[in-house]
């Protein structure tokens, strides 16, 4: 995960951050997959985006049991954009796999679906069917921006439990109001960054739910990603876990490490914060890096080999992402030694400059081939 110079601005419980977009009202029901025959009716508008021969986009909104709560104080009514490839709408008995592609830190489903955005999701699935580089999907992006910039895509009283929300809640939604197929062939989950650490995390754990990921540059996979680890950070950190009225923003060296210990090191008696510090009095906090470490995929992934050894798996990182690329070379280590079939490539690139083209080159044509066909 890049650690960015820009900040968050946070207030009380109550903050939470000012979306992109004109949104719609939607409600979905229950915290656990249902068929389609089950799954609750709930009234919904939902904002269209039609051009002429190519796919179709639309951006809905998601009222999530799984998040309401949390401590933070961010809405569980969640921004969803979803891509609807050129002949859905035309064909109105044919069912479609789907594609749950995950965004980064301090960005939103927006940075995928917007206009302006450099990596412009309906833009690149659309050429790709019209090269024939990859087959028709539905693709579904979440907006897991938070109040401290991002989800991490975890499970806590602080953040609230993402991982319901993506395995459970949005899958149940796209398979009762879109005609996907309804099976774990033909669910996908892939992310970026942030997005990667969600799609490894979810997926090694919901092997009935996803029979495909694809992770890009994950972070976040070892003990020491996310932790101050240089005087200045945690001066930083300690100063402002213990007056976080001083700052209207979280200081933008130590935001990543924030969202790590907010979505791993949760504790509801710590107001107005509401999680624990890994660092005090200038030292590591050994029983705070322990309880953020059972939620690395590195110390994690012994627990899920025999869900993995189900499933179809690719990761990949540029060359010049240093540490992540190490990280995702112990996690080919890890994996080859426990026999399960994946692939790993390592590309020349950074952290983010080649993704759009590993999107259409690689992860897309991934799917189609992993994914049972639309039918």
């Amino acid at each position: 995960m890049r650690r960015s110079a820009r900040t968050v601005r946070i207030g009380k419980r109550s903050a939470t951050i000012a979306l992109v977009g004109i949104l719609a009202a939607m409600t979905v029901g229950a915290a656990v997959p249902q068929s389609a025959a089950s799954a609750p009716r709930a009234s919904y508008t939902e904002q269209e985006s039609r051009r002429d021969g190519h796919g179709t986009v639309k951006r809905v909104e998601v009222r999530s049991k799984a998040l309401a709560g949390n401590l933070e104080g961010d809405s569980p009514v969640r921004d969803v954009s979803i891509y609807l490839p050129p002949g859905y709408s035309s064909d109105r008995h044919r069912h479609y796999p789907v594609l749950y592609m995950l965004h980064g830190f301090t960005l939103t489903d927006l940075s995928y679906f917007g206009d302006d955005a450099n990596m412009h999701i309906p833009t690149i699935a659309d050429r790709t069917l019209a090269n024939h580089t990859a087959r028709d999907m539905i693709i579904v992006t979440p907006n897991a921006m938070t109040v401290y910039g991002g989800s991490n895509y975890s499970s806590g009283a602080t953040t609230g439990d993402w991982e319901t929300f993506v395995a459970d809640e949005l899958v149940s939604y796209m398979d009762s109001r879109f005609r996907t197929i309804r099976g774990r062939d033909g669910r996908g989950l892939a992310g970026h960054s942030m997005g990667g650490y969600g799609a490894l995390r979810i997926g090694m754990k919901h092997p009935d739910v996803f029979s495909a990921l694809y992770i890009l540059s994950s972070c976040c996979i070892s003990p020491t990603s996310n932790i101050p680890d240089t005087a200045e950070e945690i001066a930083t950190m300690e100063a402002y876990t213990a007056n976080p009225g001083d700052y209207p923003e979280v200081p933008g060296n130590i935001r990543t490490a924030v969202a790590a210990a907010a979505a791993w090191a949760p504790n509801p008696e710590k107001a107005p914060l509401y999680f624990d510090s890994p660092v005090k009095d200038g030292a590591l906090q050994d029983a705070v890096f322990a309880r953020m470490t059972a939620n690395r995929p590195l110390a994690m992934v012994d627990q899920y080999i025999s869900g993995l050894r189900t499933q179809a798996i690719a990761f990949d990182v540029g060359n010049q992402d240093t540490n992540i690329a190490a990280n995702l070379t112990e996690l080919d280590r890890v994996l080859t030694a426990y026999g399960v079939r994946h692939s790993f490539e390592v590309y020349e690139g950074n952290h983010g400059n080649r993704i759009p083209e590993r999107f259409e080159t690689k992860v897309l044509p991934f799917f189609s081939k992993e994914l049972r066909s639309a039918r």
